[in-house]
């Protein structure tokens, strides 16, 4: 009986410890951040519905005569800001993951990053948080996916696209959406899995193009030659 009351004292005081460690003020602070970071972009959504934004402007508190005005200026200014709050956090944290502010609050630092220019310098963080398990690897692989293509090179599992303008056989001028190159196309799919995604690269691509989207790979070459036509 003593055995049963010191395991169930050493199980309480286990989830007492567990519940100190959640920051409450910061996971606060971080759902905040990731309000304006996610409602920002929602607003961009082409499948929004006209009352969904009004709602979502209002949300926001956001003057609807401004954002007709300033459009995406308002996310990249508001991004600029976000950025220099996450870096603060971790300054004085390291990356706030789910041990510290639970989930999904833990995706707030992340999405941050991600729609930053500053992922080189914090991917090492977000691998080191992906290993003790404060967020999903699959975070991990779509920024170092990301980081790649920023770089100008192939990315591993297939998790980041493209648009760019270009001409027809015609000679007129239109949009195309692509994945970026891939590294070792042919096993890709098997990364993914392994990775935690539940879909592969072709499934992914009508993910964020539709799905009437077909995926036809692109070599690095043709990529930046788009690329560069733009520039």
């Amino acid at each position: 009986m003593r055995k049963i009351i010191a395991l169930l004292f050493g199980i309480s005081a286990l989830l007492m410890n567990a519940q100190q460690k959640v920051n409450e003020a910061l996971k606060k602070e971080l759902d905040e951040i990731m309000k304006v970071d996610q409602g920002y972009r929602k607003l961009f959504d082409t499948e929004i519905t006209p009352e969904k934004r009004e709602q979502l402007l209002t949300t926001l508190n956001i003057d609807k005569e401004e954002f007709k005005k300033k459009g995406w200026q308002m996310v990249a200014e508001h991004d600029s800001l976000n950025v220099q709050k996450i870096e603060n956090i971790i300054a004085q944290y390291g990356y706030p993951g789910k041990t510290l502010v639970r989930e999904p609050t833990n995706q707030a630092a992340w999405y941050v990053i991600q729609h930053s220019t500053k992922i080189g310098k914090y991917l090492p963080l977000i691998k080191e948080a992906g290993k003790k398990k404060e967020i999903p690897f699959t975070w991990v692989a779509m920024m170092e996916d990301r980081y790649l293509m920023q770089e100008d090179k192939e990315q591993i599992y297939g998790t980041q696209g493209k648009g760019e303008m270009t001409k027809d056989k015609n000679g007129k001028q239109v949009f195309v959406n692509f994945v970026w190159p891939v590294k070792d196309l042919k096993n890709v799919n098997k990364r993914r899995k392994e990775a935690g995604f539940d879909s592969t690269i072709e499934e992914n691509a009508k993910r964020m193009y539709g799905p009437d989207f077909k995926y036809e790979p692109y070599t690095l070459k043709q990529a930046l030659e788009l690329r560069n036509k733009n520039k």
